[in-house]
């Protein structure tokens, strides 16, 4: 992979670990020189990102509308800097932009961002990997939630596993490397699952 879109929190969060691991991530990125795409914000888990593949010699590139610009929160050290009209057009640059997606810790923005993409990736609009970074056990309860979904009929085990997950930068870009995506369509039923 040359390119990997990060949708992250615009807040650091309580624990510190958050910031340490997020700067780890995008450290790790432009060692591996995989072009990091982001929200293209200063602040938070996004800046920290960002920062952390800037130090490291990596290419960076925000998406940001220009509403946020306004609020003077734009990273002023990218690679690049694009301004898009609107929250649904950064979304659609941003999947443009990469091959593959990471989600770290965040809140409600990051959730819409990620499921989009598996949305996306659910109806074979595109074929990239999706993963968590599950720092401190983060997104433990989503994984839970995943599974009741398969459980209850909602989702399909095969679209479940879609959704990659590691607490670990390395072993979740392995698992990255080596997805495929799922070749059949969404619809449960109970003859399909």
């Amino acid at each position: 992979m040359n390119s990997i879109t990060v949708f992250c929190g615009s807040s650091f969060g309580y624990d510190e670990v958050y910031k340490t691991q997020a700067t780890l991530l995008g450290q790790t990125l432009a060692k591996k020189k995989i072009r990091l795409i982001y929200g293209g914000a200063n602040i938070g888990l996004m800046g920290a990102v960002a920062d952390g593949a800037l130090h490291a010699g990596g290419e960076v590139i925000g998406v940001l509308p220009k509403f946020l610009q306004e609020k003077e929160i734009a990273h002023e050290g990218l690679t690049e800097l694009i301004l898009v009209d609107s929250m649904h057009e950064r979304k659609i640059k941003m999947n443009d932009l990469c091959e593959g997606v990471i989600a770290l810790p965040g809140g409600y923005g990051t959730l819409e961002e990620l499921f989009e993409m598996l949305t996306w990736g659910q109806l074979g609009l595109h074929k990239k990997p999706m993963a968590l970074f599950n720092i401190n056990g983060y997104y433990d309860s989503l994984n839970a939630l995943t599974k009741t979904m398969v459980d209850s009929g909602f989702l399909k085990q095969l679209n479940k596993d879609m959704l990659l997950i590691s607490d670990d930068i390395e072993d979740l870009l392995n698992k990255m490397a080596a997805y495929r995506a799922p070749e059949i369509g969404k619809w449960v039923t109970k003859e399909r699952l």
